[in-house]
């Protein structure tokens, strides 16, 4: 049990970011008065660790900068909630990948440097487990990359979380890219590059796995990026996904937000992103190359995780399976006992997921 409980954290995950990022992620907002001191608490920490930063930076190009990568990176896309974090933490278990740790994503200027000491406290103070799903925390686990990005360049989706009454504009420049300047868009490669870099080099693996739902509206972004990068799209029932992600997002902007919306301002959001996010991949998935995309259902994945797992590596030619298999099962094996949240859908969220997402009930043959 960590020091700390999740909805009463004193800092917001901005605390790691370079003060640089942070005043620019802030510019123009306006942090409502009963977040003033959670403001000014983390952009005095991030204040102070900035300084560490440009040790991290001369290591980074002293030892990564120059270096290629030996993999194309394998993307997992999926809105959230729809397991992709299920997923994750399977294929993680194949030491042939590298991944972002959840260290990573609050303090990743401290990753090449000064991490011993930084994640013994960060375990310390974290809650042990999400409030959301139950689902087990460390700063060693696998962890999505938006937020370890978004606290290196000011130009992440993520920053709805901090000030979610701007989480359209957010939404149209930083996770569809319409609205991106070409500066942006470039500043944003980088820092998923160096992200990428320093990921396999704190983890020691050959190709890097992403877990991150925002990528799943940036497809042509991460082919210009990574021509030969391989996806697995999930897809889950979405009255669950729904019910699921309602909950989650009410949860994680507790600690996170530095202004009030309600819970009708979500709902409305939740259900207008899950639309664009959709309609972008379906727009751009032919892009991707013969081989190099798998699409599955989650329930499915549920029902024969080393079945589908199986099929994933075969599917996109991917190496080493004989070599995970075992811990793989092992991993597997450890979750079986696992208690998952359960939905009851009530009449709003069947009214409200077959006014706005019928699309996806007939494309993917959903019911009740």
């Amino acid at each position: 049990m960590g020091l700390l409980e999740f909805d009463k954290l004193p800092v917001n995950t901005l605390v790691g970011a370079d003060i640089d990022t942070f005043k620019k992620i802030c510019a123009g907002r306006t942090v409502e008065k009963p977040y003033l001191k959670k403001y000014r608490l983390t952009k005095a920490i991030s204040g102070l660790l900035s300084t560490l930063a440009p040790i991290q930076e001369r290591r980074y190009q002293k030892l990564l900068a120059d270096k290629p990568l030996e993999n194309p990176p394998l993307f997992i896309l999926g809105h959230w909630r729809s397991g992709t974090t299920f997923v994750h933490n399977v294929l993680c278990k194949d030491d042939h990948f590298g991944y972002n740790i959840t260290y990573q994503t609050v303090f990743p200027h401290l990753m090449m440097w000064g991490q011993p000491f930084f994640k013994k406290t960060v375990k310390w103070l974290m809650p042990d487990k999400r409030p959301h799903d139950n689902m087990e925390l460390d700063p060693d686990l696998p962890q999505e990359e938006e937020f370890a990005v978004g606290s290196m360049m000011p130009y992440s989706y993520y920053n709805f979380w901090f000030f979610p009454k701007y989480l359209d504009e957010y939404c149209d420049k930083y996770l569809l890219f319409d609205e991106i300047t070409d500066e942006e868009k470039e500043i944003f490669r980088e820092t998923l590059i160096k992200v990428v870099k320093i990921s396999l080099w704190n983890t020691g693996g050959t190709q890097f796995l992403s877990k991150n739902p925002p990528h799943t509206a940036r497809i042509k972004f991460l082919l210009e990026t990574f021509p030969d990068a391989k996806f697995i799209y999930l897809m889950r029932n979405p009255y669950t996904v729904f019910e699921s992600t309602r909950s989650f997002f009410m949860n994680a902007l507790q600690p996170l937000k530095l202004q009030d919306v309600t819970r009708e301002y979500m709902e409305e959001k939740i259900l207008e992103v899950y639309t664009k996010m959709y309609r972008k991949y379906e727009s751009e998935k032919s892009l991707i190359p013969a081989g190099n995309l798998i699409e599955v259902k989650f329930e499915d994945f549920e029902a024969d995780s080393i079945g589908l797992t199986e099929r994933i590596y075969d599917e996109l030619n991917l190496p080493g399976y004989d070599l995970a298999e075992m811990n793989i099962r092992r991993y597997l094996e450890s979750k079986k006992g696992f208690r998952k949240n359960k939905y009851k859908y009530d009449d709003r969220t069947v009214e409200l997921v077959e006014k706005h997402w019928d699309y996806v009930i007939k494309d993917w043959g959903y019911t009740l």
